[in-house]
């Protein structure tokens, strides 16, 4: 596994308590906005935000399909189409997408132990193909 994000050095097989310390860290401002955590097949999981401002997307290398993460409970504060800003550009959320760090630690940890996700995280078609194409080509994330 290689994680990597915005202003962290590259890690190797992180460990546990360094992946939560460095997701924990995100915000969707200031020096720390995105982070991914890629497998030896190429299969990834990014994040954009931080705090409770939070936005998980999956990517199957195999078939090429990346898919976003949602949950039973819509926000009250974030409806749909409310904008998630950080270091890599904007993305409008649906009011289902958005979650806490401390869920991103755990969806995380899922992937990164091929565990299954929580049973209230479910994934559906990302709904902007370029949603990410303004993040750097050197790396992090995808």
């Amino acid at each position: 596994m290689k994680f990597e994000g915005q202003n962290f050095a590259s890690l190797t097989a992180p460990s546990d308590r360094v992946l939560e310390s460095r997701l924990l860290a995100l915000r969707s401002y200031g020096r720390h906005s995105y982070a991914s955590l890629t497998d030896d097949q190429g299969n990834y999981l990014q994040v954009a935000g931080g705090g409770v401002t939070c936005m998980v997307e999956r990517f199957d290398a195999s078939s090429s399909a990346r898919v976003r993460a949602f949950h039973d409970k819509s926000s009250p504060i974030f409806p749909d189409g409310t904008v998630l800003s950080f270091g890599a550009g904007e993305l409008r959320l649906m009011a289902d997408e958005w979650f806490q760090a401390s869920a991103v630690v755990e969806i995380f940890l899922c992937f990164k132990h091929c565990r299954e996700y929580p049973d209230n995280v479910h994934w559906r078609p990302a709904l902007s193909p370029s949603a990410f194409a303004t993040w750097p080509a050197n790396g992090s994330p995808q």
